[in-house]
């Protein structure tokens, strides 16, 4: 018998010989009809695999990341295998799965059109239908070779003698169609029973401008259609909630051609800025860290000794000064190491807080730029707090509680990701593995879940990532929690313990926006534009039925904003209707409406942004409804403005 070792640290048993599929029927008949692949010993696996030894054993499904990247990653097959159909001159290329989707990469004459999408579609539903098993099979590197230039396959024959000596070399047989692959995929083509092409892009051969520009057709796949309509209706949704154009349509930024990735912050946009970063102030004082700035560009030198000019020296921008070299900083940190070794610190001082809103830059190819999400320069809020060893778990879950606490805030879930060791790194295995294991344990007595994220962990320690989930189901990788045992070292620094002796300090580099621009961006498309009261641009707009009521109108803004709100007065003499709409669009979050009857009575006619038409409100109340609802940072205001309530 062959033990497996679950998820949930049970053993359950299975005979010699058993697949994953087997195994996974003998748990359960229902667990094996979702199941896609199985994570066996932490390596991916088909169903077909055979289990060899005892091992610890997880069964994926399309729901799980590495299950919906082997559903996709065999429709990839599909669709290469479609494309050969149609155009049998079609040159392969790759076809890996991506988040959300996949995309297979052609060198060929034809161009393809989004006319062209319905056909392969399907060519593709035929190969689904026709249920065609996926066999997969292994061959010798000569043969491997042999075998694709046989079938004129140039770009695959360049994979296969690339690939190490010692690589084993398999291919995966559907029908009249081969592929090289390493796998896994599903047992059959028959599951993948709703498909979508979106797009077609150009794309270099391994990415090289100097190579062939290829054709990349990005498709996406679930298993049901529904899923694929939703899917598909959420896509539609985010268009519309594009943060670069609602941003454009509320003057919050923009984006010009004479600073490709340097986003220029408009008056309206800065309002939303300084509130995030007022925000960021007081909840950071409260917990006893202190702020600091430091300067855009210090001496390469330093760089040297951070270990950036060895690990990041590619993501960097350098100048010459009175014949020096310099850097303009791509991370904060060893700007924070001289704050700290400007003087002698007692282990009575530690834990040390040391914030920073501090602006980066960071070179990005110019094609990856888009909008506030990815941009060359940023500002993170960055923090290092300074500690003894024992004092280590104490301050990750203090950084725990307010990173929970500030995207509860706005109405965000997160997963945790504990990213583990990449292979450009420094420090030693035990530093690393003491970093890794404190971390996980910090989680862990907190009741914590979270996934490993093999290879992924800054250079200098492993850290926690952490991913929103915002109100369309897409998730964004924002706070960070970064373990440093290396920076410490390399900079020298210390403490006086108790002992009268001087002692290394460990440091936690973290951050919970992570850029307060690329958070700008991912709350306008969460909120569509219609933010929370005390972040909104205009919180109120004051609307006049005709120009006569325009002196009241003014009087009335300047009531409230001496009351603290942030108020515009439209006295133009429009239709009603036309300012109404055209506020909506601006999406201001209450549009008072003027006229004789709101005079008489001392109300205001009052619509939200997010609750609609309030109808008539005493104008003292509604001033105070709103501060309340600013004081509380509410994310939804209906509860605040029950006109009933009064």
């Amino acid at each position: 018998m062959i033990k497996l070792t679950l998820k949930d640290g049970s053993i359950h048993e299975v005979e010699d010989g058993s697949s994953v599929r087997d195994a996974a029927k003998s748990i359960s008949r229902s667990l094996a009809k979702a199941a896609v692949a199985a994570k066996v010993d932490g390596q991916i696996q088909g169903m077909d695999y055979v289990l060899p030894d005892d091992c610890e054993f997880e069964v994926l499904k399309f729901d799980d990341p590495e299950g919906a990247s082997t559903f996709r990653h065999t429709a990839s097959h599909v669709l290469a295998q479609a494309v050969k159909k149609l155009w049998p001159e079609a040159k392969l290329a790759i076809g890996p799965s991506i988040e959300n989707g996949f995309y297979y990469d052609f060198d060929l004459d034809h161009k393809f059109t989004e006319e062209d999408f319905p056909k392969i579609e399907k060519e593709m539903n035929k190969i689904v239908e026709a249920n065609i098993p996926l066999e997969r099979f292994e061959l010798p590197r000569e043969e491997a070779v042999k075998f694709m230039e046989e079938r004129e396959e140039p770009y695959k024959v360049q994979l296969i003698e690339d690939l190490p000596e010692d690589a084993v070399i398999s291919f995966y047989k559907q029908g009249d169609f081969t592929d090289l692959c390493a796998g896994p995929h599903l047992s059959s083509t028959g599951p993948l029973k709703a498909i979508k092409i979106q797009s077609v892009a150009g794309a270099y051969w391994r990415g090289d401008e100097h190579n062939k520009m290829l054709q990349r057709l990005y498709a996406t796949a679930f298993p049901k259609k529904k899923q694929l309509d939703e899917y598909l209706a959420m896509l539609e949704e985010a268009k519309k909630r594009d943060h670069r154009k609602i941003g454009k349509e509320m003057d919050l930024f923009m984006l010009a051609e004479e600073g490709p990735g340097f986003p220029f912050f408009l008056p309206k946009g800065m309002v939303i800025r300084n509130e995030l970063e007022n925000f960021w102030r007081q909840e950071h004082s409260k917990r006893g860290y202190q702020e600091i700035k430091t300067p855009l560009i210090l001496n390469e030198e330093l760089w040297h000794r951070s270990g950036h000019w060895d690990h990041y020296q590619e993501n960097m921008y350098f100048t010459k000064i009175d014949g020096e070299d310099y850097a303009i900083k791509p991370m904060n940190c060893p700007g924070a190491m001289l704050v700290y070794k400007r003087r002698m610190y007692s282990y009575r001082d530690l834990p040390l807080r040391i914030g920073e809103l501090g602006q980066v830059h960071r070179h990005e190819l110019s094609g990856a730029l888009h909008g506030l999400f990815r941009v060359r320069t940023f500002t993170q809020d960055d923090a290092h707090i300074f500690m003894l060893p024992e004092q280590i778990k104490d301050e990750i879950g203090g950084v725990l509680d307010l990173i929970d606490y500030v995207y509860g805030l706005f109405g965000f879930s997160y997963r945790i990701e504990l990213s583990t060791r990449p292979d450009d790194s420094m420090g030693t295995d035990e530093e690393w593995d003491s970093a890794t294991r404190i971390l996980k344990e910090s989680l862990e007595e907190r009741g914590i879940d979270y996934d490993i994220n093999e290879g992924d962990g800054a250079f200098y320690g492993p850290k926690l990532d952490f991913h929103l989930r915002d109100s369309l189901g897409r998730t964004w990788q924002c706070g960070t929690i970064q373990l440093d045992f290396q920076m410490p070292q390399r900079f020298d620094i210390t403490y006086v313990g108790p002992d009268g002796e001087k002692h290394r300090p460990a440091m936690i580099h973290r951050v919970i926006f992570g850029s307060i621009e690329r958070f700008i961006g991912i709350l306008t498309e969460h909120f569509a534009g219609k933010f929370p009261l005390w972040l909104a641009p205009v919180q109120v707009k004051v609307l006049t039925v005709t120009e006569k009521f325009a002196p009241y109108a003014n009087e009335l803004a300047d009531k409230m904003r001496e009351a603290g709100l942030r108020v515009e007065v439209d006295d133009r003499n429009e239709k009603i209707g036309y300012k109404i709409r055209e506020a909506r669009n601006e999406r201001v979050s209450y549009i008072v409406t003027i006229g004789q009857h709101e005079i008489d009575d001392n109300t205001v006619s009052v619509r939200s942004n997010k609750a609609g038409d309030l109808g008539a409100m005493p104008t003292d109340a509604f001033i105070a409804k709103l501060q309340e609802e600013i004081r509380t940072k509410a994310v939804a205001p209906t509860e605040l403005l029950d006109k009933d309530a009064e």
